[in-house]
């Protein structure tokens, strides 16, 4: 059996499967059960501020200085990925990272739409409406790519992510890994 190093820590964990419940709650309950869904709303707002400061204050893993790469550093990840060359990361990969930011920022503004939607200021505002529509139904494609990454980094790298955002635990670093 090969050697394990804790990588993801008990909170980025709980914040990871809160949020899916969280999001799924919502989701399902939109336009059937309103008090649960903004109930559901709040607790993803509230999750998410609490991952934006855990990004900065949290443990070696959690920081977003550790996996917020430049856009040519994710590019040239993908393009390592379209030709099976991509380099396994302890961490999350530059992919990973793009789509931590951008499932973050997408759930700040639908969380914030949606409230905007219960106030006297924008009740009834279609726009406002859309706009969190709109950014539901982007989630649901940036699931679906997360998954899919998610699935193909498992198959690629001889790992399951979802086994270690579960246990915290990955396969330890070998020469050819970055930590």
């Amino acid at each position: 059996m090969s050697a394990t190093v804790k990588v993801w820590d008990p909170l980025v964990r709980v914040f990871h499967w809160s949020l899916v419940l969280g999001f799924a709650v919502a989701w399902l309950s939109a336009d059937e059960w309103q008090d649960l869904h903004e109930f559901a709303g709040y607790t993803v707002a509230g999750l998410v501020c609490f991952r934006v400061l855990w990004g900065f204050t949290g443990p070696r893993y959690a920081r977003f200085r550790q996996f917020v790469r430049h856009p040519s550093t994710v590019i040239g990840y993908l393009r390592d990925i379209r030709k099976g060359r991509e380099s396994r990361y302890l961490g999350h990969n530059p992919a990973g990272g793009m789509m931590v930011v951008a499932l973050l920022l997408s759930l700040a503004v639908l969380t914030c739409s949606g409230w905007l939607y219960t106030t006297d200021m924008f009740w009834g505002e279609d726009w406002v409406e859309n706009l969190h529509k709109l950014m539901g139904n982007l989630m649901l494609g940036l699931i679906g790519l997360h998954v899919g990454g998610v699935i193909l980094a498992s198959l690629r790298h001889r790992e399951s992510l979802v086994k270690s955002m579960l246990t915290g635990r990955k396969r330890a670093a070998d020469l050819n890994d970055i930590i």
